[in-house]
């Protein structure tokens, strides 16, 4: 895609840091990172979001996470790892490439926020049960 900033880096006219390639996917430096070691891995077929990859490319693109998240452990030994995708405007997508983040964490004064409060008992065991088979009942098999 022409106007896509993934897609230039992927075809080189954008320069950027990488870290891993090979056919299927590239890994990259973010421009903006939020902590020492922060790294983009991204498809190089151009998906605009988790909802339009295709299994093979999902595939491979996991395929090659822990090979990224391994390499990043064994450079800066942080104290864990948040793997991050905002998929979709609402959920915080800017650029709309798929683009895995992984964000090493090395304390809390990074600026990084990802807990939640659970529901408990929002649910009912039969209305969890009822969702599920919703979900199932979609799946494109």
């Amino acid at each position: 895609m022409s106007d896509c900033i993934f897609c230039k880096i992927i075809d080189g006219s954008i320069p950027s840091n990488k870290v891993y390639e090979d056919e299927h996917v590239l890994a990259f430096m973010d421009v903006a990172p939020l902590t020492k070691g922060h790294t983009l891995l991204i498809p190089k077929q151009h998906v605009k979001d988790l909802y339009e990859m295709p299994e093979d490319v999902a595939r491979n693109l996991y395929a090659a996470a822990p090979k990224i998240a391994n390499a990043i452990k064994k450079a800066f030994n942080p104290q864990g790892l948040n793997t991050i995708n905002n998929n979709g405007a609402f959920a915080g997508q800017s650029v709309f490439h798929y683009h895995l983040h992984f964000i090493p964490r090395y304390d809390d004064s990074d600026g990084l926020k990802v807990r939640w409060e659970a529901k408990n008992g929002e649910f009912t065991p039969e209305q969890l049960k009822a969702i599920a088979e919703e979900i199932k009942t979609n799946l494109n098999e």
